[in-house]
Order: structure tokens, then sequence, then C-alpha cells
């Protein structure tokens, strides 16, 4: 059996998942903590909640592939204490960097019925209770503790988001983009290449810039 962030795709974690036999104990105690059966139901639904953000902030949910989370972690090598993805989806960048070392992680997202994958994903690796999922508005959540963010988003929403992160973050903080970079920073590494690609900001770098521009 495969790890539950060994799949490039959810269609294959579910392939994989109706395969195994857990029983009738394990099927209820999955239904019962994860919620996995009603994200079925979101399949094709526009959630609710979802239609309160403003279109240009919108992201659609497109799971990370292995090769991209495995680009995002080259680029923190070396790094540890809390990190922090915002628009986490399915939660395989969080379980990721928890395996790696870093703690607090924490991932949050708007869509409860992802929030619900996740915890399923974290339970079936072993490490329920050890990584946090939140359904929280990422433009809500307070960062200024934070030293590594994760980000897989919308170039509109990026362009938005640099003005919260320089706000709140600190100069010895960093953050990676994947699949789109920060339309206006400059990273001090990239990773991948096309849809894989991942890119890396120190904070001190971005406010160093902007003060030999002014």
């Amino acid at each position: 059996m495969q790890g539950p962030m060994d799949y490039d795709t959810d269609n294959e974690a579910l392939a994989e998942f109706k395969d195994t036999h857990l029983g009738v104990v394990g099927i209820a105690q999955i239904a019962a903590s994860t919620g996995l059966a009603v994200y079925a139901m979101w399949v094709g639904i526009y959630m609710p909640g979802f239609r309160k953000v403003p279109l240009r902030l919108q992201v659609p949910y497109l799971p990370a592939s292995k090769t991209q989370v495995q680009n995002v972690m080259t680029l923190l090598r070396g790094r540890k204490g809390p990190l922090a993805d915002l628009g986490s989806g399915d939660g395989r960048i969080v379980l990721e960097a928890h395996r790696q070392g870093f703690s607090p992680t924490v991932g949050y997202e708007l869509n409860p019925w992802l929030v619900h994958l996740s915890r399923f994903h974290a339970w079936r690796a072993g490490h329920h209770g050890k990584v946090s999922y939140r359904r929280e508005d990422l433009w809500k959540v307070c960062l200024t503790d934070c030293k590594n963010v994760t980000v897989f988003l919308a170039p509109s929403v990026l362009s938005q988001l640099q003005e919260k992160l320089k706000a709140e973050l600190s100069d010895d903080a960093i953050v990676v983009a994947g699949r789109f970079p920060f339309p206006d920073w400059t990273p001090f590494m990239s990773e991948g290449q096309g849809v894989n690609q991942a890119w890396g900001y120190r904070m001190l770098d971005q406010r160093n810039s902007e003060k030999e521009v002014i």
C-alpha cells in the first residue's frame, strides 16, 4: 500500500482506498472522524462559504504533485521551526513538512471538505494530532510568529498576499511559492521547471530591495 501522500491526484488515492479492505469498523471510524463521505459529495459542488470570497481571490483546488512537494522541501532545506501552508488543499505540504522536522506545522484552508480530507491523510499516515489543519481565511490569519510559509496560489492572489506577508513576517522568515512566483519579489533560489517549479524568498531581501528603490 502506498503512503497517503504518494499520489499525484486524489483520484489515485480514492482508487487505492476502494481496494483496501478496512472492514465495517474501519470504515465507520474514517467516516466519523474525517467526514470523507461528505467530501465526496462536495465534488462538483460550489461550496456556499467559498462564494463569499471575491472572484479574483478564489483559488481552484489542484493538488500538489510529489515533484512539487519535493521542490518546496528542497528550498526549505536546513530550516526548522513553525511552518504555515496558506491554502493547504489536501494537506500534503503540511504533512511532509512535519516529517522533515518542522514544528508546529499548520495548514489553513477555507474549504471544509478539504480540511476533512487533510485530517484523513494525517490519520492514515499515523500523524493524527501531530499536524494541524484549520478552516480559516488566510487573510485573517496572523503570521507574526511563523518563520516558514508555503503557498500554492493564483497570481491574482499572490500580488495581494505580498503586502500581508511583508507586514507580518519577520526578516528571518522564508516564503516558498509553488507553480506561480510572486510578481514583484526576487527569489534567492528556484527549484524545478514548468508547473513543478517553486521559488524561495527571504523576507529580509524583499525589504532591502524596497529600500534600494526608494
